[in-house]
């Protein structure tokens, strides 16, 4: 259809390059259609991005034009709009953000009535409904208000201090020192306010909301160099770096070493467990040393495909005392069920005032593995989905888990293979003891999906 050429539709909603493929009638249309899914006040919320006044404007007006009352909440971060959202008198709610993704992108994430995003069924449902046009437009007199929700931040906040785990008297006492990287993204409209409740010395990076993102958003040591530099010049307890809209935290340690961010979940969840014993849900590429630390408190762990939702969904299914994904994704169900960097950054906080511990030593002391992440990138029309399932057919004698694309399990190390729902792109990642062991395979298994989408291409030629 003509309306989805150049974008990626997906269980996470829809994203693609503003211009083009995202464009302000692309915007409208999710809009008319979620707003006729989900009649009432609908929370619009959006990161800092060039793109968000524009889009949300097309936001605004698809709504209304179906009969909603829109709540801005303006720049925010994605967890805030989820909290709000899941307000008994709002409806649902719309994000603008697309999170890791480089400046020039932007997307819609749509949240139901719970502040979880949308699953797979009713994500059909809202695409059926723009192939169908299937609007319910009012007349003039019955079109939506506007109205501004104020203090998003302060609210979130305060929820999550009044947490039974946080002792924010014990972290103010301790005054860390805290370097942060905001990426010029949402996180600067609410950190700030975090580590003035918190008591703690926050020397900032980026700090303005501009959208200029001045390195790659996605928070992985390659994009830290700035954070690591500063975390040694002022001699921080802690270096925090968090994405556009701040659902992934990334840790650098006082050593001004980057922790990785799977590491960000395995503290976090060695945190709870410590305090909570229980089952834990996690994405199949999040590091197998979430499983070594759930064994050591007599849980299990549950893994499902990646994306936010099915991870919270199945967290809330059987009660896990915590969640995420190895992306510097927390979940904590008892607060809300969706990625937080705030709980990431408060539970780090909360690990090293009752330890007494460094992060450097709190890591060294967790189950180690070195992870390898790589893409191949591809077209917007290549069939990514078809050279996964090539792989997996070629590969299918050994042992396999076919949960999200094909992950391959060996003795003490996996790779896994898998068409992202986000880009254009097919993600290969390895975990292994070692970096050269887990760089090894993640070059070998590339060449040979490199080889299929060569296969690939001329058959598309062909058709």
């Amino acid at each position: 259809m003509e309306q989805f050429k150049n974008l990626m539709v997906s269980v996470s909603g829809v994203r693609g390059i503003v211009g083009e493929g995202l464009t302000p009638n692309v915007a409208m249309l999710f809009a008319q259609a979620y707003g006729s899914q989900f009649p009432g006040k609908v929370v619009v919320g959006r990161d800092s991005r060039v793109t968000g006044p524009m889009l949300k404007h097309a936001v605004w007006a698809g709504l209304m034009s179906v009969g909603c009352d829109v709540v801005d909440v303006d720049i925010t971060t994605t967890p805030t709009t989820e909290l709000i959202a899941d307000r008994p008198e709002h409806s649902g709610g719309i994000i603008l953000t697309a999170s890791h993704n480089p400046k020039q992108w932007n997307a819609l994430k749509l949240l139901g009535p719970d502040g979880m995003f949308l699953n797979q069924e009713l994500g059909d449902i809202i695409v059926d409904r723009i192939r169908t046009e299937n609007f319910a437009i009012v007349p003039w007199d019955k079109i939506g208000t506007l109205e501004k929700y104020n203090n998003a931040a302060e609210y979130h906040i305060d929820l999550l201090l009044d947490l039974p785990l946080i002792n924010e008297a014990g972290i103010r006492a301790k005054k860390f020192k805290i370097v942060v990287d905001c990426c010029n993204g949402a996180g600067g409209v609410i950190l700030p306010q975090l580590f003035e409740a918190l008591g703690c010395d926050a020397i900032f990076l980026n700090k303005e909301p501009t959208g200029l993102f001045p390195r790659e958003p996605e928070p992985v040591p390659k994009n830290l160099n700035e954070l690591i530099s500063a975390v040694k010049a002022h001699n921080a307890d802690i270096g925090c770096a968090v994405d556009p809209d701040v659902d992934r935290l990334a840790l650098v340690s006082e050593k001004g070493r980057p922790l990785g961010e799977e590491y960000t979940l395995a503290l976090a969840t060695q945190f709870v467990l410590s305090h909570t014993p229980g089952d834990v849900v996690v994405n199949a590429s999040t590091t197998r040393a979430i499983d070594d630390i759930v064994k050591q408190s007599g849980g299990r762990v549950h893994r499902t495909p990646v994306g936010e939702i099915h991870v919270a969904s199945r967290a809330k299914e059987i009660d896990a005392v915590i969640a995420g994904e190895g992306n510097g994704g927390v979940i904590y169900p008892e607060f809300h069920a969706g990625r937080d960097a705030l709980v990431g950054i408060a539970f780090m906080l909360q690990l090293m005032t009752e330890t007494g511990k460094p992060l450097s030593e709190l890591h060294k002391n967790a189950p180690q593995y070195t992870m390898v992440k790589d893409k191949i990138q591809l077209s917007f029309d290549a069939d990514a989905k078809s050279i996964v399932g090539e792989f997996a057919d070629s590969h299918s004698d050994e042992n396999v888990n076919t949960i999200d694309g094909v992950k391959l399990l060996f003795r003490d190390s996996w790779v896994h293979v898998r068409a992202s729902n986000t880009e254009p792109i097919i993600r290969i990642i390895a975990e292994a003891p070692t970096k050269q062991q887990a760089r090894e395979m993640v070059d070998d298994y590339k060449k040979e999906i490199k080889r299929l989408e060569q296969k690939n291409r001329r058959s598309q030629r062909r058709l």
